[in-house]
């Protein structure tokens, strides 16, 4: 599915990556939420977004659900359509990069491979990976979905933590343990982690 189109050349605008930052007071990066269902990716991402939007940032969340309603509507849950999701995401979350923005993903994105193609397709420093870290018996006391019943009754395939594996993140740029602290604390850890990268600063 990764294939080039043939015969285009890509159209540098005068508008760059740099002006777009100046005028926004903030630095574009792209924050990739990692974890198991359940273990509170978009609840953090949005809370974060939240907190950002409050200083004055631009920002975007990219939730798994809501991209599976559009962009990716067409794919289903097997390895090969997960890797799929995860590039088409990586690919628009880099687009969201050069806008200025910054890009909050969150998506169980399980496997180490498709996350560092991610990596990879943006400078150095630019991507932020963020392992929202909690155990499964957490996230299935979280189902509020019922996900996790259903795949231990086998009624869906290619469950991540059940019937497909995960892969967490070896070196993630901050691990946070979703199970274990609130809310409040993840979003302050995130913060933190932005603020000593230089990628916002505060408000008095």
């Amino acid at each position: 599915m990764n294939k080039q189109s043939s015969n285009t050349v890509w159209h540098h605008s005068t508008v760059t990556r740099v002006r777009r930052e100046q005028q926004n007071g903030h630095k574009s990066v792209i924050l990739w939420f990692t974890g198991l269902s359940g273990a509170g990716k978009s609840t953090l991402a949005h809370a974060v977004e939240e907190r950002l939007y409050q200083l004055g940032c631009r920002t975007f969340v990219l939730d798994g659900d809501n991209v599976r309603h559009g962009l990716c509507g067409d794919l289903g849950f097997s390895d090969q359509d997960r890797q799929e999701n995860i590039r088409r995401i990586a690919e628009l979350a880099k687009l969201m990069l050069e806008a200025g923005t910054i890009a909050l993903t969150a998506f169980i994105s399980p496997f180490r491979a498709e996350r560092n193609l991610a990596r990879k397709l943006v400078p150095h420093g630019d991507f932020i990976e963020i392992y929202c870290s909690c155990d499964l018996a957490i996230c299935e006391e979280r189902d509020v979905k019922g996900l996790y019943k259903k795949a231990r009754q086998g009624e869906i395939k290619y469950f991540t933590g059940i019937s497909s594996p995960y892969e967490a993140p070896e070196k993630p740029e901050l691990k946070v343990d979703t199970g274990k602290y609130s809310l409040d604390e993840c979003v302050e850890q995130v913060l933190l982690l932005l603020q000593e990268r230089g990628v916002v600063s505060r408000k008095p």
